[in-house]
């Protein structure tokens, strides 16, 4: 791990993928189709629903400053990579390290990142959970009906093995296969959609609710869009395993993969926010595809798509975070590294999360949630605030108004849809029948 105390490391860390450090062999393609599985999720299923309590005007306005926020964010981040001559801050928390201190850094971006990480991990089970079943019983009518609950859990069963994979590059096919089904059942979702065309009674007036949990659901909404941009929480981790000289630094094919990233993006998020909305207006609910019933068979890939997504997505997500915890207890309990520590602290990670799942299975309310409480802060603030930390552009230049009125419009999406989810999962716990 680097940290500002220790001397710098060569442009190529060596690695033989035994935990030390990243393997770097990926090239440009692969950060993009990594960050695609990271950013391009079931997330993107809940656009139009957000856009049902947002409107036209606010909502499409939402999603355009949210596209460009976050591309710049990206590239700050891509560029922050390598900013100390001789060394790669390969983790999230390493550039805060050198941004905040070794002390006060950590606590600035691993409670997010956590969060972000986590969080995902446990909307990704309800959603394979939820995707799987509707798979099932969309191509098997005469199969007996399973509890949500038991389709979450079995979903959940295939990564105790899937997560024994050692590292970002093991996982390199099954991210490759995730990305491709998100643009499948993202194209899937806005087609049907256009082709069910608009319902006959459709109203894009806003939803009818009390004052109160109206402005709530749209601070909700807000954190759905967010949720959406999920990538920065491990794009330093995409981006170490990429070779970097003198001559072609990984920057380069960094941010070429993550231009290509975010045209897959673009080309996923707008068809189906705005098709979505306009075929079912209010009344969209929050995963588009439970709103197309025909053709059954396509509607039944698409869910069956989303399943492998999520597999896949879980994963990108989730190795860092083994890489963190293992590491942490090799080097404070002395904890040999080796097959036995990944075995018991992935499976208890896993268990933890499928836990969680299945008790919370909240899919709106958990995207406002966690896209506020820890995709807002890493994906569109944070970076900026780092640039101007170590950066240091001229006050009331390009840079410095660009990155401040980006702090400015985070925070405050963190705030109101932190707030809006939190109290959407309680107002909908509270009638909810737990493990029916």
């Amino acid at each position: 791990m680097v940290s500002t105390s220790s001397p710098p490391l060569p442009k190529e860390a060596p690695s033989d993928g035994d935990g030390e450090g990243p393997r770097r062999e990926a090239k440009w393609w692969y950060s993009t189709f990594h960050t695609v599985t990271a950013m391009v999720g079931a997330g993107v299923l809940s656009l139009p629903y957000a856009m049902a309590y947002l409107g036209w005007g606010p909502g499409m306005a939402v999603m355009v400053i949210s596209w460009c926020m976050t591309l710049h964010t990206m590239w700050l981040l891509v560029q922050l990579h390598e900013l100390t001559p001789g060394v790669r801050f390969d983790r999230y928390i390493d550039l805060a390290r050198h941004a905040f201190g070794p002390k006060l850094g950590p606590w600035v971006v691993l409670p997010q990142q956590l969060i972000v990480q986590v969080g995902v991990n446990i909307v990704y089970m309800v959603t394979g959970g939820t995707c799987l079943q509707k798979f099932v019983e969309m191509v098997c009518n005469d199969c007996t009906r399973l509890r949500h609950s038991y389709w979450i859990i079995i979903f959940g069963s295939t990564h105790f093995l899937l997560s024994q994979l050692p590292n970002f590059n093991s996982v390199y096919g099954v991210s490759l296969a995730a990305a491709v089904m998100s643009l499948c059942y993202s194209t899937i979702a806005w087609a049907g959609s256009l082709s069910k065309g608009r319902q006959p009674d459709v109203s894009y007036a806003y939803k009818k609710t009390s004052g109160a949990d109206s402005i709530f659901r749209v601070f909700n909404a807000l954190g759905q869009i967010s949720f959406a941009y999920a990538g920065h929480a491990v794009a330093l981790e995409i981006q170490a395993t990429i070779p970097s000289t003198q001559g072609k630094p990984s920057k380069v094919a960094m941010w070429k993969g993550a231009m290509g990233a975010y045209f897959v993006n673009a080309i996923c998020y707008f068809p189906v926010a705005i098709i979505g909305y306009w075929a079912f207006g209010k009344d969209v609910p929050d995963n588009v595809l439970v709103a197309l019933q025909k053709p059954s068979w396509l509607i039944a890939a698409a869910n069956l798509m989303v399943v492998v997504h999520v597999l896949g997505s879980y994963q990108v997500f989730a190795m860092p975070l083994f890489d963190l915890i293992e590491k942490g207890l090799t080097k404070k309990y002395n904890v040999p590294y080796g097959l036995p520590l990944r075995v018991v602290v992935r499976t208890s990670y896993v268990a933890f999360t499928l836990f969680m799942a299945v008790t919370f299975p909240f899919f709106g309310d958990l995207l406002g949630f966690f896209g506020g409480f820890g995709f807002a802060p890493t994906s569109y603030f944070l970076p900026s605030i780092i640039w101007l930390v170590l950066k240091k552009p001229r006050p009331f230049s390009i840079h410095w108004l660009v990155n401040w009125v980006g702090i400015f419009i985070g925070v405050f999406i963190m705030l109101a849809s932190t707030i809006g989810g939190f109290r959407n999962i309680i107002a909908d716990s509270s009638t909810y029948d737990f493990y029916q």
